[in-house]
């Protein structure tokens, strides 16, 4: 056996074996891969083997249609058969909210290229004939769903990445994964030690495993899952052409053909975590004891569905476990606070996803960034903060919701509340209507009166709409105040602070005092990171971002620190509100002895603030006259009752998050992950216009954004007046000119303070003109849209710098 490596990818299921592939496509061949037993032991020998491209995220969904198109190519390389079997498939929708939903992730795949149609329960009946079509309003068809043979898939992969130099051992148990000095790893296995520059877990059902012999915890855990196959039937096995795959949500099932007979799956709520306290190191080839008492309802409905199924016998019934992260989505990329250490876990759906998993992967590791944004499989979604007793609950409901309707506004309540911050029961005496971020408890809005302390999912306007108008209308006309921990927060300290800064930030750094807003760049010149820069000193800065990306953003500045800087995560220690509206200055005086008035924008200043020490920043993102003020947590509440007993002749209200998004609509403000990510470049976005150009320093990314700059981009973020009725852009939505479609929309949402719908969007910079008029799919409906040439709202920021 080698003794060393570049990299040991531990794990010889479809996805170890996907990453092992992709490495040596991008040039990488000195690889090998550890598996302890055989290749496809784990989930992969026993799974269903189905794969389609249908997700609610458009990335996973670009990753999904990677894969099913490599499996040919698969095929070609290696002369092996992955037994694919490419039949097409159709959901059913049986409720309005469930078709709501198909017609958005329609809408979605305009723009994506996916070549999906809405079906009527007529054509579900030509398409799938074993569906009893009652009660059903229509369906979505994807011809590129399918089934392949799990082990001969897996084995594809393999040979294709012997062929170019890979190595794989099975039989190889390993015990220890340690780190070197260097960065380096040695992995300890029963045939002796490896020598490892990177380390890749893809170890499946024992990942949480591996991963605790690095010191680290992964939040995924494995779920039973049963499917079932039936004896013949005549109606299946005389059929002139495979019958396609179903999916029932209603029945939490999915069906398609097996042989002469149907294979049926069922995503239950009697849902049971398997291996507790640890998958045992013996389990591999085996299955669970069969438990169809859980299953009964599904059986149940699904006999009413697909009446067939009564007639037939059951043949084989396949109870085995797979892996959940607590949203579904893998955990992939660079493990935060490990060098050379990456995850490559929880791919449920491995035959869908785990060809996107490698690629994504390999390019990380051999290109330092991937083609597309991260974020929604990156395992520093997920902070130090994750625990079993978190993670477990998360992960039932996940399998429980798997075919549920995915709303853009639902709140699921596993596992809540967990982390909450000093203020969480005066908040919710006022009625706050919580939310979740990074496992943080944020109100969403706050209800009064008889308004609902429970917001409807919807894809249409939610019963919160009222109350996030009275919010809307507080700020605008008076001051409100809003709690800001959920802002990522850093201090940058050190005599090589201000030059670092220049270095990792595109943008401006600003002088003592004083505030900057600048992107920050991956190599390729993509935005990884949208900040707000505060010089309180030669040597001391706060940096602001988004509370969600701390992981990430910590992860990328560990990367490339610098001796004389010091960097600590301070998002949990500072705390504190924000105010707002046209009466702020006179609330925020009327609490100090500290000079208020002189406060220009952008101004940043240190005050006692009734008895708390504070920061106070002169900016706000709901685009009035506001600030920010950070105090440390152990001081919240008294900074919350100077702050509210002031504000209370001047008319102030909390306001939550639903109100927030909507003011910022009304100064055309951008949103991370939304028209900022790293799926996007300054010059698309107009971020562009907060880098310092002319700086000395060599920041990151600067030589691919100049480029892009003098090259001119191709697209460019618009905003839109929307004529929309019930409902509003959230993401996605194509945008369509002269009976085409030529861009997407990113966000949007109501502007209560201006009485119209708002929606940003990517549209080809040559259409990109004043006025410009559109249409906008909302729903399977087209709306009109015009382009807002400047923001409805304060256009000068008289109100937001006077």
């Amino acid at each position: 056996m080698k003794t060393t490596t570049r990299v040991a990818v531990i794990g010889g299921g479809v996805v170890g074996c996907s990453v092992l592939y992709h490495l040596t496509r991008l040039g990488w061949s000195d690889v090998m891969l550890l598996e302890r037993s055989e290749l496809t032991s784990g989930s992969t020998w026993h799974a269903a083997g189905g794969f389609h491209t249908l997700n609610g995220d458009t990335n996973m969904a670009a990753l999904q249609g990677y894969t099913i198109r490599l499996y040919k190519e698969l095929e070609e390389i290696t002369g092996m058969s992955c037994g694919l079997h490419h039949v097409g498939g159709v959901t059913l929708a049986d409720t309005q909210d469930r078709f709501d939903m198909m017609l958005a992730e329609r809408a979605k795949h305009r723009h994506m290229g996916l070549d999906t149609r809405i079906v009527t329960p007529e054509e579900i009946r030509e398409i799938a004939p074993v569906t009893n079509i009652a009660g059903l309003i229509g369906g979505l068809y994807d011809p590129l769903d399918g089934h392949l043979d799990p082990s001969g898939t897996t084995h594809a992969y393999a040979k294709a990445a012997r062929m170019q130099g890979a190595t794989i051992e099975t039989q190889c148990m390993v015990r220890e994964t340690n780190p070197r000095p260097d960065g380096t790893w040695d992995v300890v296995t029963d045939k002796g030690t490896i020598h490892a520059e990177h380390v890749v877990n893809a170890a499946g059902l024992w990942a949480r495993e591996v991963a605790a012999m690095a010191g680290v915890y992964l939040p995924l855990h494995p779920m039973e899952h049963h499917y079932i196959v039936t004896d013949d039937i005549p109606a299946i096995h005389e059929r002139a052409t495979e019958h396609p795959h179903v999916m029932d949500p209603a029945g939490e099932s999915y069906l398609r053909q097996e042989g002469r007979g149907l294979c049926i799956g069922f995503y239950e709520q009697r849902a049971k975590p398997w291996a507790v306290d640890g998958t045992p190191w013996d389990f591999g080839h085996e299955l669970l004891p069969d438990d169809l008492d859980k299953i009964s309802d599904s059986i149940e409905f699904a006999y009413r569905r697909f009446p067939v199924l009564a007639e037939a016998g059951v043949k084989t019934v396949i109870h085995g476990p797979f892996t959940f992260a607590p949203d579904g989505n893998p955990l992939v990329g660079p493990v935060p606070g490990l060098r050379n250490y990456w995850s490559a876990c929880a791919v449920m759906a491995g035959f869908s996803q785990g060809g996107g998993v490698g690629l994504m992967l390999a390019q990380w590791m051999t290109q330092g960034e991937c083609e597309r944004d991260t974020a929604s499989f990156d395992v520093a979604r997920f902070g130090t903060w994750t625990t079993p007793g978190y993670t477990r609950p998360k992960v039932i409901e996940n399998y429980q919701t798997r075919f549920s309707v995915a709303y853009p506004n639902e709140e699921k309540p596993a596992a809540r509340p967990f982390r909450t911050t000093p203020m969480y029961d005066i908040l919710d005496a006022l009625g706050a209507v919580w939310g979740q971020q990074y496992g943080l408890e944020v109100p969403n809005y706050f209800a009064t009166g008889d308004e609902p302390r429970y917001e409807t999912p919807s894809f249409r306007r939610s019963n919160a709409h009222q109350a996030t108008a009275r919010e809307v209308r507080a700020v605008r006309e008076a001051v409100g105040i809003n709690e800001i921990q959920n802002f990522g927060k850093y201090l940058v300290t050190g005599p090589r602070a201000r030059d670092w800064l220049d270095r990792i930030m595109a943008g401006r750094i600003p002088k003592p005092g004083r505030i900057s807003l600048t992107p920050m760049l991956s190599e390729a010149g993509r935005i990884i990171g949208d900040f707000t820069v505060t010089c309180l000193g030669d040597e001391l800065f706060r940096l602001t971002a988004s509370y969600a990306a701390q992981a990430y953003h910590m992860r990328w500045f560990e990367e490339h620190l610098e001796d004389g800087v010091t960097l600590t995560n301070i998002s949990d220690l500072s705390t504190g509100f924000q105010i707002a509206g046209p009466r702020a200055r006179e609330v925020l005086a009327a609490c100090t002895r500290d000079e208020v008035a002189a406060m220009r924008f952008l101004d940043a200043r240190r005050m006692t603030i009734g008895m708390a020490e504070c920061i106070v920043q002169r900016v706000s993102y709901t685009g009035d006259l506001g600030y920010e003020i950070y105090c440390d947590a152990m001081s919240q509440r008294s900074l919350w009752n100077t702050l509210w007993q002031a504000g209370q002749p001047h008319g102030m209200k909390p306001f939550g998050m639903r109100a927030m998004m909507s003011l910022r609509l009304d100064r055309l403000f951008g949103s991370w992950l939304r028209e900022y990510s790293p799926d996007y470049t300054p010059a698309e976005t107009g971020l562009d216009r907060f880098i310092h150009w002319h700086k000395p320093a060599p920041f990151i990314g600067r030589a691919a954004a100049e480029a892009a700059r003098d090259q001119g981009p191709a697209r460019r973020l618009a905003a839109f007046e929307v004529a929309a009725t019930d409902t509003d852009v959230h993401g996605y939505e194509p945008i369509w000119r002269d009976g085409a479609v030529v861009g997407f929309c990113t966000s949007g949402g109501y502007s209560h303070h201006l009485g119209t719908s708002i929606a940003f969007g990517f549209v080809p910079t040559a259409a990109d003109i004043p006025g410009l008029e559109v249409e906008i799919e909302i729903l399977g409906e087209r709306r009109p849209a015009r382009r807002i040439d400047t923001p409805p709202w304060d256009p000068d920021g008289i109100r937001l710098r006077g």
